[in-house]
């Protein structure tokens, strides 16, 4: 299965409260809260290419399944991790303290990151 395309931001679930325990300022967090974001995937063989464009920020993360990485978190740190695949449509990370877990179903990706018991959700659709 895979992951290439575009997918558009149909809802999220605890933004704010997750943005505030990662350290994202409040001005910031306001801002970005109610803009939809885009999602484009490019997916290579084992590579994976992602990029997130929130209005003006634009966010890109490349990976290799099982290599060791360098991500841009959302708080704007980076972070070095490896994405790991379980089955065929679920990439499964460790980043400083939060696990991100993502999961195609059809055109729907669900994004969940988890922090000790505060999860945010991000459901997007293919575009």
């Amino acid at each position: 299965m895979s992951f290439s395309g575009k997918y558009e931001l149909q809802y999220q679930e605890n933004f704010e409260p997750f943005m505030k325990a990662l350290g994202v300022p409040d001005d910031r967090i306001q801002k970005a809260k109610d803009i939809k974001s885009v999602s484009e995937i490019v997916q290579n063989g084992n590579k994976f290419k992602i990029t997130v464009t929130t209005g003006p920020k634009v966010m890109t993360n490349e990976f290799t399944i099982g290599e060791e990485c360098e991500m841009e978190l959302l708080s704007g740190e980076k972070a070095k991790c490896i994405v790991n695949m379980e089955g065929n449509n679920k990439l499964v990370a460790n980043l400083k303290g939060v696990t991100s877990v993502t999961e195609l179903n059809g055109d729907t990706i669900t994004h969940t990151m988890t922090m000790g018991d505060l999860t945010y959700k991000r459901v997007s659709k293919r575009v």
